[in-house]
């Protein structure tokens, strides 16, 4: 049985997706292999989001909670838990002595690069059936809808 959330189409496979329906069922398709990578090193999907946007930089734990769209408390928590994995650490802000910074550690850095490898293998796969015209077009009609959230 199909689910509540997937348009009738999409399940018998008779006929174009919607814009809305579209997006919608790539972002199931994109999560779950987020989930799926996550959970191959006992991460949740928005552990994996944290090392993600962490990648080659040093953010602040405010800065943190807006991209990921956490409150507070719940950054904290989500930040001490990999701490105490070993793949974040936290120093003071030079600008701030309230301020926290947050950074991979080396094991982080490590599983972060693996993660990225596995998540790019296993999207890029979503296109293999596409021809490189249809590829480039679905990358730069992605990033046209990503650059206007940033915009706007």
């Amino acid at each position: 049985m199909a689910s509540d959330l997937e348009p009738p189409a999409a399940a018998a496979g008779d006929a174009p997706l919607n814009t809305v329906d579209a997006l919608v069922q790539l972002s199931f398709l994109v999560n779950r292999i987020l989930g799926e990578v996550g959970a191959e090193r006992g991460l949740s999907v928005i552990q994996i989001r944290l090392l993600g946007v962490l990648r080659g930089r040093t953010a602040g734990m405010l800065e943190l909670a807006a991209v990921l769209g956490l409150d507070k408390s719940s950054m904290t928590g989500l930040v001490a838990r990999a701490e105490k994995r070993g793949l974040l650490k936290r120093s003071p802000s030079p600008h701030d002595g309230r301020a926290v910074l947050v950074s991979l550690t080396d094991s982080g850095k490590d599983l972060t690069a693996w993660g990225t490898a596995q998540i790019g293998r296993r999207i890029s796969a979503l296109t293999d059936g596409l021809t490189p015209s249809e590829r480039s077009r679905i990358t730069e009609l992605a990033s046209a809808v990503v650059q206007a959230q940033r915009s706007g």
